[in-house]
């Protein structure tokens, strides 16, 4: 069972960030002789008439328009009205990997967020935990300990419309999506399965998602099979308001009256 993603409309385009490998339609108003395509180089710069070169590597297009405007209006230009748009957007790898429904080696072009990503490559498996990773090399770094890490709660993004933590994906992004905590309901409960577990879930929230108890369920008698070293270990009676641990296996047996 996958989970899929609502569409995001693309206000990403509106934020991305120009790099390396994007072309740059760059307009100046009045002013055709400088109006041009230039292609951002490895080093994230343009050449431009009169000013030479500019950096714009990280920057989105209405912030390099005003950098222009400012350098052109430094002894060039009066009152100089700049356009840029992305005529060309550079290629970029991003892998996936976890709880997705097609995870592997993705080539994206164009702005794209990170649950633009994933709707494209299947959704989310039912099994998805709440904290995405995405390992991010910082700029000019090869060294492990120059990654950035970026957490991401889909819960957060999805469930409260969080927007403003959909990050724009980059070249060389790692997406890990975890596997959910798991715990199993058993015995006398309406709906006995495997569910999702937060932290400082207790025994009878997880009760009360499997539908609670059954009419001849016997609730002072609930026991856990939980797993410790390897080894199985059986708690009877647990009270209820016991937190429950990752694959705990809970069971509600039988009243015998």
């Amino acid at each position: 069972m996958l989970v899929f993603l609502p569409a995001i409309s693309a206000v990403a385009s509106e934020n991305y960030q120009i790099g390396p490998g994007d072309l740059l339609q760059v307009t100046v108003f009045d002013h055709d002789e400088l109006t041009s395509k230039i292609r951002v180089d490895e080093q994230g710069r343009i050449q431009l008439p009169l000013i030479g070169q500019v950096h714009v590597d990280g920057l989105d297009t209405s912030h390099i328009s005003e950098k222009l405007v400012t350098l052109f209006a430094d002894g060039y230009l009066v009152n100089p009205q700049v356009s840029i748009r992305v005529d060309e957007y550079r290629s970029r790898k991003v892998i996936v990997v976890g709880q997705v429904g097609r995870p592997g080696l993705f080539e994206l072009s164009g702005p794209t967020t990170l649950l633009e990503l994933i709707s494209k490559i299947g959704g989310l498996t039912k099994d998805a935990g709440d904290n995405i990773t995405i390992n991010r090399k910082k700029v000019g770094g090869d060294h492990p300990s120059d990654e950035e890490i970026l957490e991401i709660n889909i819960r957060q993004l999805l469930e409260e419309g969080d927007t403003s933590i959909d990050v724009q994906l980059k070249d060389g992004d790692s997406v890990f999506v975890p596997k959910a905590s798991i715990a199993y309901v058993t015995g006398e409960v309406k709906r006995p399965d495997s569910y999702k577990i937060d932290e400082g879930e207790t025994v009878i929230m997880l009760i009360t998602k499997a539908g609670g108890f059954t009419p001849i369920a016997s609730q002072s008698r609930v026991r856990i099979i939980r797993t410790i070293d390897g080894e199985e270990n059986v708690m009877e009676r647990v009270p209820l308001n016991l937190p429950v641990l990752p694959d705990d296996v809970i069971v509600v047996p039988e009243s015998f009256f």
